[in-house]
């Protein structure tokens, strides 16, 4: 299976990037992560999709933030580039201003981007939560996305998990689950993020084991840990294919 890292873009992307090229697949990348401002996801995605075009890169693509034009500027210029896919949603509430409605749902923006922006090669998919029950996740699932990503991993959610991940077996749409590790260095930003771990670090390679064959990849994360990322990813490299 890939293994992507969540990429939380700051003044030194370049740099981190290069520190863990060799370590992963490619790059899942934040976009204005909880809010605040930071580097643009798609401008950051598609400087390492031209660096690195042999990785996998996606970037999270949150349309509180965006008006429809800028939602069709950055959907064309992601397929010109040739990234990977856009992970369409609505996203948190920016901490400054007001969220943009004008594209309702994650649904409404897709139909826009193929209908009216008319992308040509550019996947779009889906982010899932395992807070829904499993008939409403699958039936989304089934939704007219290319791919999906599942949130909110833990032993609890695990078997929502496998059912969605055969229900897209059927569909032929690649499935990533986020792979959220808890350290001691990130207690406080895992909090504030209000996910549960899908794993420690004692127990990735168990827990990334029960992964292996069940999705096409994991987007595994330390969550404000740089130094956790790094022994995490190390120990993830026997799951790459």
């Amino acid at each position: 299976m890939k293994i992507l890292n969540e990429f939380v873009p700051t003044r030194k992307f370049l740099k981190l990037a290069d520190e863990i090229k060799d370590l992963v697949d490619g790059w899942n990348v934040t976009d204005g992560a909880a809010g605040f401002p930071a580097p643009s996801g798609v401008v950051v995605s598609c400087i390492l999709k031209y660096k690195y075009p042999e990785k996998y890169v996606c970037p999270i693509f949150i349309l509180k933030y965006k008006g429809p034009v800028e939602v069709g500027g950055l959907a064309l210029a992601s397929d010109i580039i040739g990234l990977d896919g856009l992970a369409v949603t609505m996203g948190d509430n920016p901490r400054f201003g007001d969220p943009i409605k004008m594209l309702p749902s994650s649904e409404e923006a897709r139909d826009f981007l193929r209908s009216n922006v008319k992308l040509k090669n550019l996947k779009l998919g889906c982010l899932l939560t395992a807070r829904r029950s499993v008939e409403e996740t699958i039936e989304r699932a089934k939704g007219d996305w290319d791919f999906i990503y599942f949130m909110r991993l833990e032993d609890k959610s695990f078997p929502v998990l496998e059912q969605v991940a055969k229900e897209c077996k059927k569909m032929n749409k690649p499935i990533y689950a986020y792979f959220l590790v808890g350290t001691p260095k990130n207690v406080d930003t895992v909090k504030m993020i209000g996910w549960p771990v899908a794993a420690t670090m004692d127990t990735v390679e168990e827990k990334a084991a029960k992964l292996e064959g069940l999705v096409d990849g994991i987007i595994a994360t330390c969550a404000g840990d740089a130094e956790g990322d790094k022994e995490m990813l190390k120990k993830l490299q026997k799951f790459r294919t």
